[in-house]
């Protein structure tokens, strides 16, 4: 697990959290150099309390909003080293595990005072909330992350505090500083002027780009580094599954997904992992997704995208010669007029993965996608990236009608190892996240693996559809 991050909404409210932050920015470039992202803890946070009113709370593992009695907590930050605009801040909480959830989980403010002592702040010398308004955060559980969006308040370098209440009686708790991997944080995307030196995020000329990646939201770093690629990078995102961990929960959805692909979720064209089906049915997910995630129960549909038609299917329900999805796909791909085709799911065929391996229930899936002379298919569940020569469904090279098959599950789950390398494997990584871009042209593709910021591993090229 990486570095975990808060998810937090703000409205105005009576109760107030302050923070300070220690500057322990990761400044890295976020695929171009014309981004970049740089991480923040507090240098200082605490709460006061009414009913306690010379007592100081500095510190305390904890942070807390309430209105019975009267709780407010405060953070500050000190922000260093970033350059450019400053195109996002978000301010990033965790709820304590004790936490049994509250319908309130405070109401956000700038705090101008930056000159309040963590250890030495009580109810009675409190600095006043009297800023600008920046947000709140509604209901929240127990272990979740919340965000709220503080870019008004925060436009460079410089030193920030923050304040929270809450009109609530039933109090909502974060962790604190002193809680280490779980303590808030502060997430600056910058922008400058520099030219991108590579094309991983120009916009395309015309042609459809499709980006994605499977094994996304936990309660690590690494979908937050992914989601703020596809920041920069236009287009329809896909999923290949396992969206969120662990168990595809309403919850997990709005705490880890949400705050970081659930930005992109309008343009998301998701397929299922066995991750979401931990939950009986996958209802997190379809709810979550709604209708564009296909049939609820079924979970597999198709769209077109200029030349190309794209077809998201379902490794978690049957996929054998006969069934309703085998089915289905070949009435779809028979019907279809597009002169490319891509598909993708969960459960690859081909992987040279050591924690999973092949899944050869998919074959059919497969096997229809070549009769019909598709192009490419990508799968996720090994958390890796690997890419394969064009193959039969049996694994054998095939440079005349062979599907191109990527391995996408990088989007952020910690990585997983390689095992045996399988034939026909041409490119892997197992260190980097990232996402899988395709630019999509009228008879060919070009693919581009884009790594997070701050890493330097890559994989491109172009080929051309049957």
């Amino acid at each position: 697990m990486g570095t975990r991050h808060i998810r937090l909404g703000l409205t105005a409210g009576t109760a107030v959290v302050l923070v300070a932050a220690t500057a322990t920015a990761v400044l890295t470039a976020t695929g171009p150099a014309s981004a970049a992202t740089s991480t923040f803890t507090p240098v200082a946070d605490t709460y006061v309390q009414n009913d306690a009113a010379s007592t100081n709370y500095g510190t305390s593992n904890q942070i807390t909003v309430d209105n019975s009695p009267v709780r407010r907590m405060f953070l500050r930050f000190t922000v260093t080293g970033v350059s450019g605009t400053v195109t996002s801040a978000r301010l990033r909480l965790r709820t304590i595990s004790g936490n049994d959830g509250s319908n309130n989980g405070g109401a956000f403010k700038v705090v101008s005072s930056n000159t309040w002592s963590e250890t030495g702040t009580t109810w009675n010398n409190q600095p006043a909330i009297d800023g600008a308004s920046l947000g709140s955060i509604g209901s929240v559980s127990a272990n979740g992350w919340y965000e709220v969006n503080v870019t008004a308040a925060v436009q460079g370098n410089g030193t920030f505090s923050f304040g929270a209440s809450s009109t609530s009686t039933d109090g909502a708790y974060y962790d604190s500083r002193e809680s280490g991997a779980d303590a808030p944080q502060l997430v600056i995307t910058t922008g400058t002027s520099t030219p991108s030196p590579t094309p991983t995020t120009a916009p395309p000329s015309g042609d459809p780009v499709l980006v994605g990646a499977g094994d996304i939201a936990t309660s690590g770093s690494g979908d937050s580094a992914t989601a703020a690629l596809l920041d920069n990078i236009s287009g329809t995102v896909f999923t290949t599954g396992d969206n969120v961990y662990s168990n595809g929960t309403a919850s997990e959805f709005n705490s880890y997904y949400q705050p970081t692909w659930g930005r992109h979720k309008a343009r998301t064209k998701p397929s299922p992992g066995n991750h979401d089906y931990n939950t009986s049915g996958a209802s997190g997910y379809y709810n979550y997704f709604g209708s564009v995630a296909g049939p609820s129960g079924q979970g597999y549909y198709s769209y077109n995208l200029g030349n190309w038609h794209i077809v998201s299917l379902n490794s978690n329900i049957s996929m054998s010669a006969g069934s309703a999805q085998e089915t289905w796909l070949r009435n779809d791909l028979a019907a279809n007029p597009k002169s490319c085709t891509l598909a993708y799911w969960h459960h690859p065929l081909f992987t040279s993965g050591a924690n999973h391996a092949p899944s050869t229930s998919t074959r059919p899936l497969y096997q229809a996608l070549y009769d019909h002379n598709a192009d490419v298919v990508v799968f996720g569940h090994n958390h890796q990236y690997e890419r394969f020569a064009p193959q039969n469904p049996t694994g054998g090279r095939d440079t005349a009608r062979g599907l191109r098959s990527f391995v996408a599950g990088m989007g952020g789950a910690d990585h997983y190892s390689f095992g045996t390398i399988q034939a026909n494997s041409e490119a892997r990584n197992s260190d980097t996240f990232g996402v899988l871009k395709f630019t999509l042209h009228a008879n060919s593709y070009d693919w581009q693996f884009v790594p997070e910021a701050g890493k330097t591993y890559n994989d491109s090229g172009t080929t051309a559809c049957h």
